[in-house]
């Protein structure tokens, strides 16, 4: 009997005492989805759940209990603050889940261009987008490999419980050939892309291996032109056969800008706007030297001195800087022969050959007078950062001379008149 009453008071003592409701004496009854999870009051030590519950007396005469902290291995804590504490013969209910401790977390993973090839490790866990799940947290090694592309690595720790992201951004492989261009006759302008490369014969070294637009330009020739696709290690050859032009006295100027959207003048006659793709063709251009100029607001002028050909394309490409356009231009002024008198609108400037700078934009009346000769006049238009150019051919001016058939005339009168004063001087 003594062993089976010590065996008993060990079993109680392992469950909480529950006492009649009633007296003094109420209970905290804490639920909880996981038996064995210790439960403290406080700090206090009050019991482990079994069965889904434990009830915890308490005095409802005592200091009341403020926290309630639950925990088990494996498990996260929880810990929350008690309900008020219960009256005499009350019992208050808390609730508590405990959620298990994570103990993997994951990798997800991207890349551009998108389907890259991913080694965990030095092993192929999938394409990108991918996402890795259930690593033991830790250190790991990544790989993106995707053909003609640059592999890329990069190293990410895992953490218990967490998403890590990583994004590979691939860059392309470079691949380079080479094209030898040559041209009959030789001497022809070489263009790729619509980029001057220099004179036929050429060889280009290092062009990108994709397709490349070739054109050459030979005055007196029609323009040749074609599409190569060059090959990485590979040496492509142009043989351009360039056809003659029939007699031609009009030409054509292609302009392109960087930025598009500007606005072309030849000689300081308006054409029109670059396209944003393309170029814009001034066409029916005289043969001879031009003055193209290109503006865009926000942006100082570009003017450049273009040669046109007969039946021929001439490239202006214009790459405008940043800054203020210049507001003002210049007029250049000589005459043949020269010491002139320059008048602009009627306003003496000096003698040629002379410049006149700081010229608003605008057109102007030029009039060129040198004594004994005749005056020369013409307007020109001057253009924002540009010089417009007069040069005065002067003639001279003719003396009034007798007509033939008046001189015997006129001797005959005077002979006359010479007769009739002697005659009257010999009656006196």
């Amino acid at each position: 009997m003594f062993t089976v009453g010590i065996m008993v008071l060990i079993l109680c003592a392992g469950i909480p005492a529950v006492s009649a409701i009633g007296g003094d004496q109420g209970w905290y009854r804490v639920h909880c989805n996981i038996d064995g999870a210790d439960v403290y009051f406080d700090g206090q030590y009050k019991g482990t759940t079994y069965g889904g519950t434990l009830d915890v007396p308490v005095y409802s005469t005592a200091t009341p209990f403020k926290a309630v902290r639950v925990e088990k291995s494996g498990y996260q804590a929880y810990s929350s603050t008690l309900p008020s504490q219960p009256g005499a013969g009350e019992t208050r209910d808390v609730y508590v889940t405990l959620q298990p401790v994570e103990t993997a977390g994951s990798i997800y993973v991207t890349s551009s261009p998108s389907g890259a090839a991913i080694y965990l490790n030095g092993n192929y866990r999938g394409v990108a987008p991918l996402t890795i799940k259930n690593l033991a947290p830790g250190t790991y090694s990544l790989e993106a490999d995707y053909s003609g592309y640059q592999s890329d690595l990069a190293t990410v720790t895992v953490r218990a419980g967490q998403q890590s992201d990583v994004r590979f951004t691939l860059k392309p492989i470079q691949q380079y050939g080479s094209v030898k261009i040559s041209s009959n006759p030789s001497g022809a302008y070489v263009y790729m892309d619509g980029a001057y490369k220099g004179r036929t014969p050429l060889t280009l070294n290092s062009v990108s291996a994709k397709n490349h637009i070739i054109e050459l330009d030979l005055a007196g020739y029609y323009d040749w032109k074609t599409t190569i696709s060059v090959a990485s290690g590979v040496t492509r050859y142009v043989n351009a056969q360039m056809a003659p032009l029939p007699s031609e006295t009009t030409g054509a100027i292609d302009v392109v800008s960087y930025p598009a959207g500007a606005d072309v003048f030849l000689d300081d006659k308006y054409q029109g706007k670059t396209p944003s793709a393309g170029v814009l063709t001034i066409s029916n251009v005289r043969i001879g030297s031009h003055t193209v100029r290109v503006a865009l607001s926000g942006y100082q002028d570009y003017t450049t001195s273009v040669g046109v050909s007969g039946a021929t394309t001439s490239h202006v490409t214009a790459a405008l800087q940043p800054g203020q356009p210049t507001s003002t231009g210049s007029i250049a002024v000589t005459s043949s022969p020269s010491g002139a008198e320059i008048y602009i609108d009627n306003a003496y400037k000096g003698i040629t050959p002379l410049t006149i700078d700081g010229v608003a934009a605008g057109t102007y009346a030029i009039r060129v007078a040198l004594a004994g000769y005749n005056d020369w006049s013409t307007s020109v238009h001057v253009g924002s950062g540009s010089t417009a150019s007069a040069s005065a051919s002067l003639t001279p001016v003719s003396t009034p001379t007798a007509k033939a058939g008046m001189a015997p005339f006129a001797v005959v009168g005077a002979l006359g008149l010479l007769g009739l004063l002697v005659a009257l001087h010999r009656r006196d």
